[in-house]
């Protein structure tokens, strides 16, 4: 028996397969992998990866033990869609905080803080691990870049109207947006990630406006991990683009860990484990 691991998202997947001893036997990349945009595509880039991770070993898709973590993993109706369309022996398909939580923190306890362009915590306590958050632009992803830029947008708003003060960022993001037409426009037409490529321009700032935003969105990172350390010191890791940033803001308030390996990793292990127990 073989075991397939893989880490899928918006923008592509990684592979790898192992042999029973964790030996690694080849590895493999395709395209995007978010089941909760396009399972069919998702399906085929999976697959495209998987083949080039087995390659001349010999060993069949339909010998393979995978766990798939994967955007959109949580959306039982997609899950059900992707199965049908894979070949391997067994298939376990899990969101992909999961995988990436168990490849950061190996089988032992801990707290994983994902934030980038959107933002996901999960907690690992007796090898259970329960995902909190990640629930896109529209409707949560607090503390993520995306976030961070939309919210500088509408105080740049703000500021025009005169309910703010103004401040040198918001003068300059006015201008370069052609003001507050210019915002909403960008607004209507703009993704998550254009949002969160003003992110930078915050965190390298020393701007009143940008100093009060990010002090909002610690604050609220924090609080989040106030609550899902219910009263414990575990272990936070940070990833994400914006993760570094987090990690020097909130040093001290709990212990700050590297993460041991990642999503891949995660999901090889997750296989290796479901083999030994069934």
């Amino acid at each position: 028996m073989h075991f397939l691991g893989m880490d899928g998202g918006g923008t592509g997947c990684r592979a790898a397969v192992s042999d029973r001893t964790g030996r690694i036997i080849g590895r493999g990349q395709g395209g995007p992998a978010n089941i909760n945009t396009d399972v069919e595509q998702a399906a085929e880039n999976i697959l495209a990866a998987t083949r080039q991770a087995l390659g001349n070993s010999g060993v069949a898709p339909e010998g393979l033990v995978a766990v798939l973590g994967l955007a959109g993993g949580a959306m039982g109706a997609a899950r059900a869609r992707l199965g049908g369309l894979l070949p391997f022996a067994r298939t376990l398909i899990v969101n992909d905080a999961v995988t990436a939580t168990r490849g950061a923190l190996g089988p032992g306890d801990g707290i994983v803080a994902a934030l980038g362009t959107g933002s996901v915590f999960a907690v690992q306590r007796g090898g259970i691990i329960r995902q909190f958050g990640g629930r896109g632009f529209l409707m949560g992803d607090e503390g993520s870049a995306a976030v961070l830029g939309r919210c500088l947008l509408a105080q740049a708003m703000r500021a025009a109207d005169g309910f703010a003060p103004m401040t040198p960022l918001l003068a300059d993001i006015l201008t370069e947006f052609g003001g507050i037409e210019g915002i909403i426009g960008f607004g209507n037409r703009a993704l998550p990630a254009e949002f969160g490529a003003l992110a930078p321009r915050m965190t390298g700032s020393d701007d009143p406006a940008a100093r009060q935003l990010l002090d909002d969105a610690a604050d609220h990172v924090a609080h989040v991990l106030t609550v899902l350390q219910d009263g414990g010191a575990l272990p936070v890791v940070f990833q994400g683009g914006l993760g570094p940033w987090y990690a020097r803001r909130l040093a001290g308030h709990w212990p700050i860990a590297a993460p041991l390996g990642n999503g891949v990793d995660g999901a090889l292990e997750m296989a290796r484990q479901s083999e030994e127990a069934s």
